[in-house]
């Protein structure tokens, strides 16, 4: 299939869109007031007088996207085994958690508490003196030295008058939101990055394959000179300079065997388990059709790239991260209140309503001097905020920059590819020409060398331009925000 070149699969890009993403990003900076540099709104004009096709390859799934069933298995390997992802996904139950802690810090925190102690004051103090001259009861002593035994029920509840909690426990749970989208990311990146290295891989069977052609080639053509050399046709001279093309190659063959091992393993990183054979069908390599890819339009980036969604939702955490700091400055309001039982000797812990007790308190707390720690944490949050915006201002750009340069990319490696072949396919005759010519004493053996060079050589890059287109698929998927659903 050809690659769709039109302006509907192109990139499409609009002031007003601009204008749109900026008024977003102002709608979430709310912060206090600071130098911001103005936004440069000029639309590039590669992007201009597009049209609106929403069709868009990266709202594929991607067992949609990929063809070979050898690859989608490499894939489905990966998402279960790969470390990192492992890893990344630890994280966001993390941050799940994270939601759980900042829910139960604005409702009441209540504590079953029991004790028992035990105490002997001097006779000589206030206290000894009381328990020496009271009775506990008519003809009982207090006890000596005196007990005291207690169970009940504590709470604490802090009241979220300023929304603070609340603010910080919606904060978590857009920090949670964005766990998830670097989640995705990674899965998107995961993705990409196992076709990139299948498709190498691929590629250098490929050129493996053309090596050891080439290498039929010139060890005919080494023993076509030795003969002419015996008919006093040609030097010695010749005969050297075909062996040491031919050990080139042969020197050059085992290069490539290394970055296949080397490509091998770094596949078997990514999935996770270790070293051994990648199955890949390489025959038909050079053969693989190039798909249409559809870019949509940009508004869809926002919508389906990982790294954008993840930095908005940073953004909007940031944003009730700065109120929770704020309501630090403001006074805090806690009720506490008990209820239970408390008596000297454990028989009379249940005689009621003597032994009970019983307590409720308010308290109201604001700072008022040396306020400098509150300060600071404000001013890390108000930073931290614009940290976030200018994050989605460069998460938005990189976007858009990502999908026009591989939209160039795909197009301008059609046309390369094109003239590849034509030249592999001149240059390949011409070995067969340049073989009877000398022959014929009509040429010198350098032209015979040159050709076979130039041949393989251009057959090398056909297969490296190959590479480079599936490459370039691969990127664009990703570039669109695929890979992830």
């Amino acid at each position: 299939m050809e690659i769709k070149t039109k302006k509907a699969t192109k990139m499409k890009f609009s002031k007003s869109l601009l204008m749109g993403v900026i008024t977003l990003i102002a709608v979430y900076s709310c912060v206090p007031t600071r130098e911001i540099r103005d936004e440069n709104v000029a639309v590039p004009e590669a992007y201009q007088n597009q049209s609106s096709d929403t069709t868009n390859t990266g709202l594929m799934e991607w067992r949609s996207f990929f063809k070979d069933p050898n690859l989608i298995a490499l894939i489905d390997s990966a998402l279960v085994k790969n470390q990192e992802l492992n890893i990344m996904l630890q994280g966001v139950d993390m941050a799940k958690n994270r939601i759980q802690a900042k829910k139960g810090e604005y409702l009441p925190f209540v504590n079953l508490q029991a004790g028992a102690e035990v105490e002997k004051v001097g006779e000589y103090t206030r206290n000894g003196a009381v328990e020496k001259n009271l009775e506990v009861k008519e003809g009982e002593e207090f006890p000596e030295p005196l007990t005291n035994y207690m169970v009940g029920a504590f709470a604490t509840w802090e009241l979220d008058v300023w929304k603070k909690l609340r603010n910080e426990k919606k904060a978590a749970v857009y920090d949670y939101l964005s766990s998830i989208e670097g989640k995705n990311f990674m899965v998107t990146n995961l993705v990409a990055e196992i076709a990139d290295s299948y498709y190498e891989l691929m590629a250098l069977d490929n050129q493996m394959s053309i090596i050891d052609q080439n290498l039929e080639i010139q060890q005919n053509a080494l023993r076509m000179v030795k003969l002419q050399k015996q008919a006093a046709r040609a030097t010695e001279l010749a005969v050297k300079r075909f062996q040491a093309e031919v050990m080139k190659n042969q020197s050059h063959k085992y290069e490539i065997q290394q970055e296949i091992v080397e490509a091998e393993n770094r596949l078997n990183f990514l999935l996770g388990r270790t070293p051994q054979h990648i199955q890949r069908p390489s025959d038909n390599f050079i053969d693989t059709p190039i798909d249409t890819i559809y870019a949509g339009i940009p508004s869809q980036l926002l919508q389906n790239r990982p790294d954008v969604r993840s930095a908005e939702f940073e953004l909007a955490a940031a944003k009730l991260d700065t109120k929770a700091a704020k309501a630090n400055f403001y006074p805090q309001f806690t009720i506490k209140a008990g209820l239970g039982l408390e008596a000297f000797d454990t028989k009379y812990l249940t005689t009621t309503p003597e032994s009970v007790l019983y307590s409720a308190i308010g308290d109201m707390v604001a700072p008022l001097i040396n306020r400098n720690a509150l300060k600071a944490q404000y001013k890390n949050a108000t930073d931290k905020q614009l940290q976030a915006v200018f994050e989605y201002e460069k998460a938005i750009l990189n976007a858009y920059i990502e999908v026009a340069n591989q939209l160039s990319n795909i197009d301008n490696l059609k046309k390369s590819y094109e003239l590849k072949d034509g030249q592999v396919q001149a240059l390949t005759e011409s070995i067969d020409l340049s073989t009877r010519l000398f022959q014929s004493a009509r040429v010198e053996y350098i032209e015979v060398l040159l050709a076979q060079r130039e041949a393989l050589e251009s057959r090398m890059e056909l297969v490296e331009t190959k590479k480079d287109q599936l490459l370039a698929q691969v990127n664009m998927y990703r570039a669109l925000g695929g890979g992830w659903n």
